[in-house]
């Protein structure tokens, strides 16, 4: 049986703060220690907590934005800025605030999606939680930011593809509800990756060829050897640090991760894995070109939406390839780009026409019955493979309607 688990949505990769702890350093051993334990607290308080969170009432995603002073519980917080009021004198919530902002009408705009539940979920935001915490995550119900150590890593509201991509891991809940284990939790972490990335792409009104494809570029301070927590362009290649280690993640199927199922190994290596999906959504948009938030981004939401909590890799590729037929057209550029993309990355779209085409071959001249037999037989048996596949890829789109 499957492991479930309540798990915090995090950006900081659980094997970035194990590494740490076998520095040579002890206040970096003590910082990567208290955040690795405050995580599993946390967890804990939200497996508590969601059997009595009921839903709460629409508000067209206002956002509320709360201070902790360095302490580590949510309750002390004391409000710093909501939607009516004015400019906070911190900069960190005011960076919560616009990122909120620019979230939420990302996902308005090009989604027709109010808020992130669909339903005007208020956005809640807590910045200056506890002391030197090198993490950021999403709840279930908000997003609280640790300010960093300052020696390794900055205040986490800096990037506002962490702020997206931490608010993106609701609309998954509010969707499909990706299993955060094994390949569902790693397609998890990928959707947010992917949306948090377009966000600041939509932002910056950067094409996909112009964009850095990097997530958490401002969380690393000048003392680490790195660009970021992860690159969708080069999965592998974020960073190469000697106290952080290499990048571990993955941009081939050939590659893939199999770690344990439990804390120790990340869930199935959720945090890992997520560079395959992310390096096919990558090489779709820039097949496509243009912005990666137009077409690229549109079967991505709708393939989000058309899954459940066990989408695997090779179902939510299955699942592109379909909404690129249903957007776009069957044998359409994107769906020649969604196609390829996953190709690229070692998952073959399993519904996909052949490429093999029926034998242009003329009657041979001169043929004896029994070569002329064979001829038609080789014809009827290629014609048979495409309306076999044809007819699972109607049956595909049914079922995802």
């Amino acid at each position: 049986m499957s492991t479930k688990c309540n798990c915090l949505n995090c950006i900081m990769p659980p094997h970035i703060l194990k590494k740490l702890l076998e520095s040579d350093n002890e206040e970096i051993r003590q910082i990567a220690l208290n955040t690795l334990l405050v995580t599993a607290r946390l967890r804990g308080e939200r497996s508590v907590r969601s059997n009595f969170v009921g839903a709460a009432p629409p508000s067209r995603g206002r956002r509320t934005i709360f201070d902790c002073h360095q302490r580590i519980t949510l309750s002390s917080a004391t409000l710093a800025r909501s939607e009516d009021g004015p400019t906070s004198s911190d900069a960190s919530v005011n960076r919560v605030f616009d990122g909120f902002g620019a979230t939420r009408d990302f996902y308005m705009t090009i989604f027709k999606r109010n808020s992130i539940d669909g339903r005007g979920m208020q956005l809640n935001g807590y910045v200056h939680r506890g002391v030197k915490f090198n993490n950021a995550f999403w709840d279930g119900q908000e997003m609280v930011f640790g300010d960093g150590d300052g020696r390794l890593f900055t205040d986490f509201t800096k990037s506002l593809d962490v702020i997206a991509h931490e608010l993106t891991h609701g609309v998954t809940e509010h969707t499909a509800g990706l299993e955060y284990h094994n390949q569902s939790g790693a397609l998890n972490e990928s959707i947010s990756d992917v949306f948090g990335s377009l966000v600041k792409q939509w932002s910056l009104k950067q094409t996909a060829t112009e964009a850095d494809w990097l997530i958490g570029a401002e969380v690393f301070t000048p003392r680490v050897a790195g660009d970021a927590l992860r690159s969708m362009k080069e999965p592998g290649a974020a960073y190469d640090d000697p106290l952080l280690g290499k990048d571990p993640q993955p941009g081939h199927m050939n590659d893939y991760a199999n770690l344990a199922d439990n804390e120790e190994g990340d869930y199935g290596g959720v945090h890992i894995n997520s560079g395959i999906p992310n390096k096919a959504f990558y090489l779709t948009a820039i097949a496509i070109s243009g912005n990666a938030w137009d077409a690229p981004g549109h079967i991505w939401y709708e393939a989000l939406k058309a899954s459940n909590t066990t989408t695997d890799f090779q179902s939510f590729a299955d699942t592109t390839f379909i909404k690129a037929d249903q957007l776009y057209g069957k044998g359409s550029p994107e769906q020649q780009a969604v196609l390829s993309a996953w190709h690229e990355v070692g998952i073959q779209v399993s519904r996909a026409p052949s490429r093999a085409r029926v034998s242009e071959r003329a009657v041979p001249e001169g043929a004896t019955y029994d070569e002329l037999m064979s001829w038609i037989k080789d014809l009827s048996k290629q014609v048979g493979s495409i309306e076999a596949e044809v007819t699972a890829l109607k049956n595909g789109k049914d079922e995802h309607r």
